[in-house]
């Protein structure tokens, strides 16, 4: 009974890395990561500071040590693309204006302080390099239904007005209801026809007539067709998904982690063509990127990004590295479409994984969860996951499920307190608060 209570207590000590605050914090992780085509980053919640943090940390070092190539974040598709294009041309916009389109509810997640700081950056590294070695920042996410479709219309306008018409009489079908889930509702339960067949034409086109678009301008040409092929991809798989969304959560979890599969090989694939090496980072919340097959998720039938990642490369392609904490404060809404709040965050549960790691006393640790070292980690505890939404008052059962940790992460990375991102729209209830010390130094640590 002992050995079954206090093993992976003593697993946890035995092997964690303390972190300082520094640079050093993360040099195992690198060490990891040296012959990884993708590296994905994740977060236990949606509005935790120290994970955007962290993640910009080992994103600068990644691109600047090992010459990754982009970052694949859980945004919208052409959202993501305007920070896109800010931190391809320095000359061009400004980092504070490039995020204006994160407009969609939940503008926190990328309209924070810390994103700001990354995409400043980012900018100001890509300034120094020759144009194909610069890093680009670019979504996986599929919500963007009549923008992506307004885009395709957009990029073929000018290049060819014949195929942009006919594009404009196939995404017709969408018709601009109310919203996408108006219509996934309406071409659900039969009130109006669905258009899958006429935005998989569209995405057909798109790629056939390829050639001649890509005939013109070089570089920048292959980048604009790049953006119109996947804006068009995001419809296609868009209408699928809302219209899933009323058939079972199952079905539409599994559309959108396969569009964000899709999406990331799609992304590997262009910057191999452009002469690079496809090696992209990944910032998404940890129900994305921790393989679902270790979890309460895969047996209840839902896959995601990180099963995908290492299913399509191969496990030792691929590094999944999770974020946790045990308490704290985090921005959330207490409803979906709610204005974002400033919760705090209750004491991790008993016989959680991250009640586990506080027992350990080490507060911040890197733990590796490779080999025999991390088996006794291995039974199943509970984990918790914050989105959007946080409910402190049903948390057992909106924010934890059962995980294998070994066998859903390759790393985690564990705080024991943490704090809310601050919002660059924080409403004004928002309450202030003294800057840190660690502000003067990000993102090179203290």
């Amino acid at each position: 009974m002992r050995d079954r209570i206090h093993a992976p207590l003593d697993t946890v000590r035995g092997i964690a890395t303390r972190l300082d605050g520094n640079d050093a914090d993360y040099d195992q992780l690198l060490e990891l990561t040296r012959d990884r085509q993708l590296v994905l980053l994740g977060e236990a919640s949606h509005g935790t500071r120290e994970f955007y943090r962290m993640r910009a940390e080992i994103t600068r070092r990644l691109i600047t040590e090992q010459g990754f190539e982009a970052v694949a974040v859980e945004a919208d598709w052409p959202d993501a693309w305007r920070v896109n294009l800010c931190a391809l041309h320095p000359e061009g916009e400004e980092p504070e204006t490039s995020l204006d389109d994160f407009q969609r509810f939940l503008r926190w997640m990328w309209r924070n302080a810390e994103v700001l700081h990354f995409v400043h950056w980012l900018r100001e590294w890509n300034a120094g390099q020759p144009r194909l070695a610069r890093a680009g920042f670019y979504g996986l996410d599929l919500y963007s239904l009549y923008r992506s479709a307004e885009a395709v219309i957009e990029y073929l306008e000018p290049i060819d007005p014949e195929q942009a018409q006919i594009a404009q009489r196939r995404y017709a079908c969408l018709d601009h209801v109310a919203d996408a889930q108006a219509y996934g509702y309406q071409a659900t339960f039969g009130l109006r026809p669905d258009c899958r067949d006429q935005v998989i034409r569209q995405i057909v086109s798109l790629r056939q007539r390829a050639p001649l678009y890509l005939a013109h301008d070089g570089v920048e040409a292959g980048e604009r067709q790049f953006y119109a092929e996947r804006n068009a991809a995001v419809v296609g798989n868009a209408e699928q998904y809302y219209r899933a969304m009323f058939s079972s959560r199952v079905n539409s979890w599994n559309v959108r982690d396969e569009h964000m599969g899709e999406t990331l090989l799609a992304l590997c694939a262009h910057l191999r063509a452009r002469g690079g090496k496809g090696r992209v980072l990944v910032w998404a919340h940890n129900s994305h990127l921790g393989d679902a097959r270790a979890t309460d998720m895969g047996r209840a039938g839902e896959l995601n990004l990180g099963q995908l990642a290492r299913q399509s490369l191969g496990r030792d392609r691929v590094a999944l590295v999770g974020f946790t904490t045990y308490t704290g404060h985090v921005a959330a809404a207490p409803d979906w479409d709610a204005e974002v709040e400033r919760f705090a965050v209750r004491p991790a549960l008993e016989g959680s994984y991250e009640e586990l790691f506080r027992r350990s006393h080490l507060d911040r640790f890197y733990l590796p969860l490779a080999g025999e070292a991390a088996a006794t980690l291995n039974p199943a505890l509970l984990e918790r996951a914050i989105g959007v939404v946080y409910r402190p008052q049903s948390e057992r059962h909106s924010h934890y499920f059962h995980a294998s940790l070994p066998s859903q992460f390759d790393a985690v990375f564990h705080l024991d307190e943490t704090d809310a991102v601050e919002p660059l729209d924080a409403p004004s209830s928002w309450p202030e608060s003294a800057p840190r010390e660690a502000d003067e130094t990000w993102p090179f640590g203290v």
